[in-house]
Formats: structure tokens, sequence, C-alpha cells
């Protein structure tokens, strides 16, 4: 077959496979999508009927690609002239639309109208919303978690199908003590769903596994299809894999991609052991070919990833290898702090930018959306375009937006919008009471005096005082950067009680508090604020309007499957990779380490690991020791270093800064290669 030509000999013996159960490791850049395409193609033109096959992907997206490619290699196949269309795959698609097709049929077998109705995640919130009202929930003395998070937890438990008991204890300990009324609240939202004929997403699989419970049932689905195929076969959860094993029990036609080394996806209720048993689950065992061949990355850089993966306590073995030869090794950068690492990838990606390497060429990475917030207004500063992906622009999420509010409140009292924003904070203070206390300081000559002389009602006079007093502090006596400290201890515990996930989010607040204490006032780091204009930067997967070229900002696990030539990874020490939050099992040090394994796998010809060196401590202003030291990431230990090549920038100070209350400068080069080494 012509279509196989392009093929190396481990993805062509993975397109000509016949018979029992395949497994395919696909390593990172390994072409794994066509040797995918490329076994369907083969068996269409071997004479398989593409109404009879079944692939399933894990978004709309790679459904699509999947077909395209297909049908490419099928024209050249068949022959087919360029103006007849090659054969369709009608059950190519997602876990998800394949559920929900299937749904759609068998629903009344199992007691469901077919014209159900499909919740969207927003609608399925405000559904378990006001289940949770109606059993009194929301009115509970104590804190209870709020509508998202019950949903959360329901569909982690659908997913995982782990016993509430269970699920509690290992990923939501702080809510286990509602354990029986959290068993009633989901029973309440699903039958509001069976007695409204509504399905959520979860419904979608968990319906099917049901019907794949019926001995029947599950042999009528599973004799529609003469051959499966799976892609990313690493990220299933239990529910997937239970149900794609009830289709083909005895493994005959069925046939599984993934990389173990890139199952990140844990917080989805993916289980990497769905892969790494998938071997034995059959008899005989399932055949295991493995595509190491790399076409993305050069020599050097998988060098250095197949070290740090090689650490690994379980995993298919595998060692990547490329043509591509280099002289240049990825490189271990350690700066003084996040704002030194922003200004050294800022001068990057501007010096790469020089040397010809668009900036949509290169991206730079991060564990949690937080961790680029300095980089963003280095960014912002500069006039350096780029899009984020992977959760809210930093300064536009709820509770950041929050704090700046105070202090521009405090800064400028007419500012309504920043006022209505904090009011709103202070419980007690209905829409209407808030909008009055505005008009009154809209009316006033002296719009701080007339926020002093406002009479809050008795359930909101407490807190109402505090605000008071903050605000009145911010004014007269501030103490740039202490205020923002100040007005982080009023907002902490309304942190608390607004969100569920107050340890999370006070992780991105003590990074503003960083940020700021580079600032020489408040005036300067609100105006730093104010230039990160809205075509700079964007949660949406578009470009931005007034510029043809963009950096690219994203999370790790929004940047899975993507690459760019030039990568730079922030934050590479203890405590942000491995999360400080995912140090409690052996498991989440792996992801953890398949984490940082995924993000050096992105790059094609340079890479950079940046390690800052401190990290301030505000808290501890007060005892004269502002910053503690990073230890870089244990998933990069001494051994490794011959693989890259270790930077050392000099540090320069900021033009506002002041040597007597900015940060420390940078260590000597020297003190810096004893910790390092």
């Amino acid at each position: 077959m012509s279509a196989l030509a392009e093929l190396n000999p481990e993805q062509r013996a993975a397109a000509e496979h016949r018979g029992g159960p395949l497994l395919v490791v696909a390593g990172a850049g390994s072409g794994k999508t066509l040797t995918l395409a490329a076994r369907v193609a083969a068996l269409v033109a071997e004479g398989a009927d593409p109404q009879r096959l079944l692939l399933m992907t894990f978004s709309r997206r790679a459904a699509a690609e999947m077909e395209r490619r297909v049908g490419r290699l099928l024209h050249e196949a068949l022959g087919l002239h360029a103006s007849v269309a090659a054969p369709t795959l009608p059950w190519c698609g997602t876990f998800h639309s394949i559920g929900a097709r299937l749904l759609r049929e068998l629903a009344p077998r199992i007691g469901l109208a077919r014209q159900f109705d499909l919740l969207d995640r927003a609608d399925a919130q405000e559904l378990m919303a006001g289940q949770r009202q109606r059993l009194g929930l929301a009115a509970m003395h104590e804190r209870f978690p709020l509508a998202a998070t019950c949903l959360a937890i329901h569909s982690r438990a659908v997913n995982s199908r782990a016993a509430l008991a269970d699920l509690l204890a290992s990923a939501y300990p702080w809510v286990a003590r509602w354990q029986s009324e959290l068993q009633a609240l989901f029973e309440a939202y699903g039958e509001a769903k069976r007695r409204q004929q509504l399905l959520d997403h979860d419904d979608l699989l968990l319906l099917w596994w049901h019907l794949m419970q019926q001995p029947v049932l599950a042999a009528s689905i599973g004799a529609r299809f003469d051959h499966v195929l799976v892609d990313e076969y690493q990220d299933t959860n239990r529910l997937q894999a239970e149900i794609l094993l009830a289709l083909r029990p005895g493994g005959q036609g069925l046939t599984v991609v993934g990389d173990d080394a890139q199952a990140i996806y844990s917080f989805r209720a993916a289980e990497a052991r769905n892969m790494l048993d998938f071997p034995v689950q059959f008899t005989p065992a399932a055949r295991v070919l493995t595509l190491e061949r790399n076409y993305r990355s050069t020599r050097p850089l998988l060098e250095a990833s197949n070290a740090v993966i090689a650490l690994a306590a379980e995993r298919f073995a595998k060692t990547l290898w490329s043509e591509r030869e280099s002289s240049a090794r990825p490189r271990l950068v350690a700066v003084a702090d996040d704002a030194a690492q922003a200004a050294w990838v800022a001068d990057e990606v501007l010096r790469q930018r020089e040397q010809g390497l668009k900036l949509k060429s290169q991206a730079v990475l991060f564990r949690t959306s937080s961790h680029s917030a300095a980089l963003e207004l280095e960014l912002a500063r500069r006039r350096i375009p780029f899009v984020k992906f992977g959760g809210l622009r930093f300064f536009e999420s709820a509770h950041v937006k929050d704090l700046l509010s105070l202090l521009r409140w405090a800064s400028n009292p007419r500012a309504r919008l920043a006022g209505s924003r904090v009011a709103h904070l202070v419980p007690g203070l209905g829409p209407a009471r808030v909008a009055r206390l505005l008009d009154a300081m809209d009316a006033s000559d002296d719009p701080a005096a007339a926020l002093a002389a406002y009479r809050a009602p008795p359930a909101a006079a407490s807190d109402f005082a505090a605000l008071l007093e903050l605000f009145t502090a911010l004014r007269e006596s501030p103490s740039w950067p202490h205020e923002i400290e100040a007005a982080l201890a009023w907002y902490q515990p309304h942190l608390e009680r607004l969100h569920d996930d107050a340890r999370t989010r006070r992780a991105d607040l003590d990074a503003l508090v960083r940020i700021a204490a580079g600032h020489a006032s408040r005036e300067r780091f609100l105006t730093e604020i104010a230039l990160d204009p809205p075509e700079a930067s964007s949660d949406e997967s578009g470009a931005p309007h007034r510029d043809e070229d963009y950096l690219i900002l994203s999370t790790i696990h929004s940047a899975k499957g993507q690459e760019w030539n030039a990568v730079s990874v922030l934050n590479v020490v203890d405590g942000c990779m491995p999360s400080d939050l995912a140090t409690g099992s052996a498991p989440e040090i792996d992801e953890e380490r398949r984490l940082l394994y995924v993000a050096m796998t992105r790059a094609r010809d340079s890479l950079n690991l940046l390690v800052p060196q401190r990290f301030y401590v505000s808290q501890q202003r007060a005892r004269g020791d502002r910053h503690l030291y990073a230890s870089r990431s244990r998933f990069l230990p001494s051994a490794l270093e011959p693989l890259f090549e270790l930077v050392h920038p000099q540090a320069t100070m900021t033009e506002e800064a002041d040597p007597a209350d900015g940060p420390p400068l940078f260590d000597a080069a020297a003190a810096l290669l004893g910790r390092w080494r």
C-alpha cells in the first residue's frame, strides 16, 4: 500500500497488525496521529467497512484531524481522483459524542426518553445549586462546599467509580465530614435530572457503562464494530476503560495508542494504570509496539528528556531518538527571583525574534496559571503581545481583581466600579445598599468622608467597620508595599468565605504581593497593571486582533500535543514542580515528573528551564528575612547536569527599585554555583 511508504518500520508494524489486541506506546513527537490514521486507512483499503470502524479520540478537533488524515491516505491507497471523496468514518468522535449517539438510540432500554436534554457545565452547576438550596445546605451554620465544588466532587466520583468516602479522603479531605449530606445532595441532583429528562456530560459515559453491564445489549453494541481504535489511551478514566473492555472483552480488533509518559490528567480522574495494565488484561497478552523515533526535537533535547523520565518509578521503557543533530544543549538558567525570571525570558524572546524566530514559534510554559503573573506584567510593560492558554488571565481572576479593586478604590474613592466590587464583599450589604453608598460618595465633595459617615445595617456593621479602618489606613498612612499585605489580611476571611479553593487562590495573591514588592509605590504598581491592554493577552483560543504575531503563554496541561521551536519553562523548583500540593504520594510525584517531561518535549530546537533562586515571603519582613531560597526541582538531580548548559545571568535592578526597600541584589556567581552543585 503506497500510503504506508512514508512510515518507519515501527509505524508500519502498527499499521499492518491484524488479529488480537494491540497497544502502541507512542513517544512524544513520534508520529502517533499519522500511525493511527495509516492503520485505519490500511484496514479500509483491505476491505474493512468504514461503517463498522469505531475510532474514539478526546476532542472534536482530534477527531476531525484524524478523519482528514485518513481521507488523504485513503485517496492514495485507493487511487481515487481528487474530485472523488474518500470513504467517511461515521463512528469517529469523542467518547462523549459516541455515548450520546448510542443513548439517543437505546435510551428506552434504560427508561430514558430519546429526546433528553444535555446540560452544559453552567446549567449543571445551577441545577446542583438549586438542590443544595432546597435541601437547606446553603443555610448551614458551618461552611458547606459551594455548588461548583459539589459538582466537581460528583463528576470525579462518577468518572473514577470511586466510593464517595474514599474520594473525599484522598482528594477533598476538608469536606469529608459532609459525606452524608453530599450523598443526599447527589441523590437529589440525580432525581432532578431524571424527573426532567436531563443528562450532564458525565451521564453520557455513566449510562453507556450501564448499557454495557447488560450482556445482551453489550454483545449487540460490540457486534456493530469490526475494529475499535482509541487515541490518547493514557487519558482514559475508569469508566471509559471498562466501557472499552466490555466492547471487546477478548481484545479482537482492539487498538489503543498512547504514551504513559504523558499521563498528566489525574485531576480529571484519568488513570495511567489503564495503559500500564492493558497488555495483561487479555489472554494471550496484547502485542506492544513502541514508537521511539522522534520527528520533533534535536538529539540533545531528547537526551535530557529521556534522562528525566527514566527516573520514574513505573513506565513502559523507551528511549526517544532523532536524526536532528545539534550542538545546543537545553539550558538550566539560574535567576535571582520571579522578577529576574520574567526579565530574562522577555530578553530571550526578543533576542530570538531578532534572529528571525517569530513570537508565535516561541512558548513559555508553567505548572500553574498564576506562575506567569510577573511575566505577564513584564511583557505588557515592554509591549510584547501574547496569548495565554490555560485559565483566566492572572489579573482577570476574581480574587486578584478583588484585591486590586481595594487598592484602586483607596487611591481614588470616586472609582465607582472598584468601590462596587469591594463593597459587595461585605456580608450584609446587598446591591441596593451598595448603590446608595456609592451614590452618596458620588454626590459628596469628599467621597472618603461620605464613606466614613455611612451607617451600615447591623448585619454588616462589624465587617464594614473593618473595611473602613483599612480604607482610612490606606489613604492616610500609605506604606508601600506593606499596605498590600494589610489589604490581603483584610481580604483573607472573605476569600475563604467565597471560594472553596481558597488555598490555591491564596497562592495567586501571594504572587501578587511579590510582584508589588518590585515597584516603588502603589501608583507605579497600579499604573503598570493598567498598561496590560486587552489585546495583549487572552484566555480564548484565538489570536489578538491588533498584532499579527504574539508569544504563547500556556499551562503545561494546555500545551500537551503542541510544539514550538523555542520553549521556556518557568519555576522548575521544588514547590512548583513538583507542586507543594502534590507531594503526598509516589503516584502524585510520578505525575509531576511527567508534567516536566511533557513541557520539555514541546521544544523543537531550544529549551530553557528557569530556576529562581529566591521567593519572597512578605510575612517574614518584620523579622528582617525577606526571602527564602528555592531548591532546584528534584527531577533534575546533579547527575543530569552534563546534559544541560548551566546559565547564571547577571541581575540588574529595575529602574524604579529603591535599594533600601526593594528585593536584595542577586547573589554572587560563586554562591549560586555552590547551591547548584
